[in-house]
């Protein structure tokens, strides 16, 4: 799966073009990293540290509540404003961006930062026949799923605090799906006309199980935040806010619990008898903006 997205990998050592040869990627200067039995490949810098990754159990959990469907009308608004993006850059380029990686065009691509399972990644690039998708995160155990998410995905271990395992100006496309946002790197991988489709959650995001439940909050200066820190590197360029009612039995309410950043911080006893509290099923809102910054 990785031979896909070979000629857009760089070095984390050296930033030199990586070469696929057998199951060893190797660059110009000698820097060598096997691929892992699992499918995926560590691009990590020797002194990177894992440990804000997401857990086995973390994963297990969203892999569970998304493969219920449960999120699906996010997914499907990414994939539709992931096609439109594409269309404009095209009819911007004159409908010829090509695919090499350093290009001018819109083409090359799709980069999921944070990629967790692949799950976001697999429905985009469903909608994008024949682009190539890259997934991004620093959990291997995430990783492990997102390596047969998708038969076009080729996923890599990074840190998204450092500069990212790509060269410049190879991704046409660059998602972010409740995952951290490094604005410089982000800018530096994206082609020019490329775009950031960046999904995060409103102050009405699960609502009725915040307080409930005493899981973290969502202020309603996040949306003015995020713009502010992207805004040295890249241009709004449209959004929307998708939000509906989702219909959870109290095992999905413990998954959705422990799959996002709440697990880190929940007390499972206190969590489990709040839990035996709600009524099953309960309706929680899911609220997000899917908001696109173009280069």
């Amino acid at each position: 799966m990785l031979q896909d997205i070979e000629p857009y990998l760089a070095c984390p050592h050296c930033a030199r073009p990586l070469t696929l040869d057998g199951r060893t990627l190797r660059c110009p200067g000698g820097h060598s990293h096997d691929l892992a039995k699992q499918g995926y490949v560590s691009l990590l810098a020797g002194d990177a540290h894992t440990g804000t990754g997401d857990t086995a159990d973390m994963v297990a959990a969203r892999g569970d509540f998304l493969a219920a469907g449960h999120y699906r009308p996010i997914a499907d608004a990414l994939a539709e404003a992931a096609v439109a993006a594409v269309a404009d850059a095209d009819a911007a380029d004159g409908g010829d961006g090509g695919d090499g990686p350093g290009g001018d065009g819109p083409g090359g691509l799709v980069t999921d930062l944070g990629a967790g399972t692949g799950h976001y990644l697999a429905h985009v690039l469903d909608a994008l026949p024949g682009r190539p998708g890259a997934a991004l995160d620093i959990s291997k155990y995430a990783l492990r799923r997102a390596a047969r998410a998708h038969p076009r995905i080729g996923a890599v271990v990074c840190d998204a605090w450092r500069p990212l395992p790509l060269l410049d100006a190879s991704a046409g496309l660059v998602l972010n799906v409740f995952a951290p946002r490094n604005g410089p790197e982000i800018r530096r991988v994206l082609r020019p006309g490329g775009t950031l489709l960046l999904v995060s959650p409103t102050s009405r995001h699960l609502r009725e199980l915040v307080a409930t439940l005493g899981l973290l909050s969502v202020d309603e200066e996040k949306q003015r935040r995020i713009d502010e820190k992207l805004g040295p590197y890249l241009t709004p360029a449209g959004r929307r806010e998708v939000e509906f009612t989702m219909r959870l039995s109290a095992e999905d309410v413990r998954t959705v619990v422990g799959m996002g950043p709440s697990a880190w911080h929940t007390d499972p006893a206190r969590l489990a008898e709040r839990l035996a509290a709600l009524p099953d099923p309960v309706e929680v809102t899911a609220s997000v903006t899917v908001a696109a910054y173009r280069r």
